[in-house]
């Protein structure tokens, strides 16, 4: 339940600290002077749109914290914990928007997405407004009453997953099998394409290795007569060759009659030289051993080469690409072919998933035609308290066409409504006058409200247009709601008033420069005045006065 609501520099509320209890807890005032406000602030607190507007003129910011106590609301704590936003049995909504129109909102002091805070108010709070009659309008709101009131959200959930599972699989089934004349060409294609680059059998890095060998090959000869001239001017030749000179270097040097570090550096330099010599000479002999003249691996080459370079040309890309190449077009053709067991497989998995929705679906549907039996009587009984005697509530569930397949079930769902005896069941658009509709609205919603799950109702202003008995028996209703729900009423009915069982009192007062609204909670005889000048107008009478004590003495405990 709310248990706390502060509100600093919002429209013209300067600061408001209110503590709400249990129970039916009224709210009036005279006209104008803003009994809405802290209806709206809460709005703001649960994630309604804010703008710079809601500022208190010459404020910098206006801050509303809600202060919640969730300790009967397992609902609410499991989001919290799942969100790691829990705090014991407290839920603290808080909402900061500034004079420049920046808005933040804050759950149990961390800062949240907007949408987080609008779903966790789904679990907190219900509210109920004069427009709701307007709603009452629309078929899907006729839906989404029913299944509130039958306490199965989950099973509706359950069902909308469902469907949702079942289209998507069907709709991938539908693609993949109805490919068009494009795609199969394509598949035609990258079939053909790949049983020729796979007939090559192309390794990776084999165009390089057929270059290299390649030019090997075709200068053979030359590559093993520069060798061996390289050879005898390095080792092999007689006298004048490089180690031989290397040697004699060397053998002059060890005999100079002098000790000098340049001689030194010379003698490890030379050395150096001659190993690196060595190296060398052992390096390209072996090289040398590898080189033959083979003109038959020669044109084996030249042959795989050109077959590469022709195969490169035709796909339009370099020779030494082939080999990715062929990997992603078999990639390609892997996504597009998908076998007939494969799609054999896809389409019994949608099957099995459309199955699964017409077991939720025709649960819902049983669930739907029991509650529907339940809220006609029930809502009946109220409209006759509330003076349509003669009214009849329909609420009718017509099946949609054979396989047609819906995310909410097998049925569309309307209040029909008759007004007058022998007048047959219409829409409510069509039959029910403005202050018909408001009654209707206020039987529907009292009696969905008791079903509710959240803990905390607000009614704003729901009694407009009806009065006298009427009025009282408004009153009797939300005052029955109190005694297992905490209820918020915005009122101008004394009727109503007098049922609560705490009253708030809306004031605004004008200063020099600015208005301020205050919201007191009134005493018993503060009440009686309230009551009374609701009664009767701004000159409260002893009589007034009177008739308000005998309407609350009927509803205050003994």
């Amino acid at each position: 339940m709310l248990t706390q609501l502060n509100i600093r520099n919002y429209a013209i509320v300067e600061q408001l600290d209110l503590e709400l209890h249990n129970g039916m807890t009224v709210v009036s005032g005279e006209t104008g002077a803003g009994k809405s406000i802290m209806l709206d602030a809460l709005g703001l607190a649960l994630g309604k749109r804010a703008d710079s507007g809601t500022v208190r003129n010459g404020a910098e910011r206006a801050e509303i914290t809600a202060d919640f106590d969730i300790s009967q609301i397992p609902t609410a704590r499991d989001w919290l914990i799942v969100q790691e936003l829990n705090q014991d049995d407290q839920c603290i909504l808080r909402r900061v928007v500034t004079a420049e129109g920046r808005s933040r909102c804050y759950i149990n002091g961390t800062a949240c997405p907007i949408a987080k805070v609008r779903q966790l108010g789904e679990y907190l709070i219900e509210i109920h407004g004069q427009h709701e009659h307007q709603r009452l309008l629309k078929k899907d709101h006729h839906r989404h009453l029913l299944d509130a009131f039958s306490g199965e959200t989950r099973l509706v959930k359950q069902t909308r997953q469902q469907y949702k599972q079942w289209r998507l699989l069907d709709q991938k089934h539908k693609t993949l099998s109805q490919q068009n004349e494009e795609q199969a060409a394509r598949v035609q294609l990258l079939s053909y394409q790949v049983e020729e680059l796979e007939t090559l059998q192309i390794q990776s890095g084999e165009f390089e290795s057929l270059v290299s060998e390649q030019q090997t090959l075709a200068n053979a000869g030359e590559i093993i007569q520069t060798g061996q001239q390289l050879l005898q001017i390095t080792q092999d030749g007689e006298g004048g060759n490089c180690l031989n000179l290397l040697n004699q270097c060397q053998h002059l040097l060890s005999n100079m009659k002098a000790q000098s570090p340049s001689i030194r550096q010379t003698m490890e330099m030379l050395t150096s030289a001659q190993i690196q010599i060595e190296e060398a000479s052992q390096e390209m002999n072996q090289y040398l051993g590898r080189v033959e003249l083979n003109p038959e691996r020669q044109l084996i080459v030249e042959d795989r080469l050109s077959s590469l370079f022709d195969l490169a040309r035709k796909h339009r890309i370099a020779p030494e690409e082939l080999s990715d190449h062929l990997s992603a077009l078999q990639a390609e053709l892997a996504d597009l072919s998908m076998s007939d067991q494969e799609l054999d497989a896809l389409e019994q998995q949608a099957q099995l998933a459309q199955e699964g929705y017409y077991q939720l679906a025709e649960r819902l549907s049983e669930v739907r035609e029991r509650t529907a039996r339940k809220l006609n009587k029930q809502v009946n009984k109220q409209l006759h308290d509330l003076g349509m005697p003669a009214a009849n509530l329909d609420v009718q569930l017509t099946a949609y066409e054979k396989g047609q397949l819906n995310p909410n079930g097998l049925e569309e769902i309307e209040f029909l409504i008759s007004t007058n005896k022998g007048q047959p069941a219409r829409s409510l658009h069509k039959i029910a006058s403005g202050g018909e509709l408001s009654r209707i609205s206020l039987a529907i919603q009292v009696i969905t409200a008791q079903s509710a799950s959240t803990p905390s109702l607000i009614f704003d202003e729901v009694d407009v247009g009806i009065g006298g008995a009427i009025a009282e028996v408004v009153g009797r209703l939300l005052r029955q709601l109190g005694g297992h729900s905490q209820v918020l009423c915005v009122t101008h009915q004394p009727q109503v008033a007098s049922q609560g069982h705490q009253h708030l009192f809306v004031s605004k007062r004008a200063g020099k420069k600015h208005t301020h609204t205050q919201i007191n909670m009134l005493s018993s005889d503060e009440r009686v005045e309230e009551v009374a000048r609701m009664l009767g107008g701004i000159d409260v009478t002893n009589t007034s006065r009177e008739h308000a004590k005998e309407m609350l003495s009927i509803t205050r405990p003994h």
